[in-house]
């Protein structure tokens, strides 16, 4: 074998490898972002969807729906996209900007449980693109 064909078949061989691991990590490591529609339509098609696959849902919090765990640190809420609500169920600190407020947004990561429940593994809290003062501000 010539040295040039050598060289081309290890080439091919590397990048063949790299993109093989590329592929593979993007699978492993790739979440779906969803709204709650999409996740229903979703697991209609799709069955094993539920418990299987992770995924983000980006969502408005259902407003009264809150209820913390004033013992643990559990937190239940509801998210909807006008469409369809889920109930949503989180062990941790969610962020300083999830309060009772209406209108908020937020993203939960986690898997769908067969009962219909979003167990989150993380919660994400829209920040407000900007900040008010509460009064007016002065001009010097």
């Amino acid at each position: 074998m010539k040295a040039g064909h050598k060289f081309l078949l290890g080439a091919a061989l590397i990048v063949g490898s790299v993109a093989f691991l590329i592929t593979e990590g993007v699978r492993e490591t790739g979440v779906y972002f969803l709204t709650p529609s999409e996740l229903a339509q979703k697991t209609a098609q799709d069955p094993t969807f539920v418990e299987n696959v992770g995924f983000k849902v980006g969502a408005k919090v259902v407003p009264g729906s809150v209820r913390r765990d004033p013992s643990g640190r559990q937190i239940d809420f509801e998210v909807s996209d006008g469409i369809k609500t889920y109930p949503v169920t989180y062990k941790g600190l969610v962020p300083d900007t999830f309060t009772d407020a209406n209108d908020i947004e937020v993203v939960v990561e986690g898997r769908l449980g067969r009962d219909g429940v979003i167990r989150a593994t993380d919660v994400l809290a829209k920040c407000g693109s900007r900040y008010e003062a509460q009064f007016g501000s002065k001009k010097a």
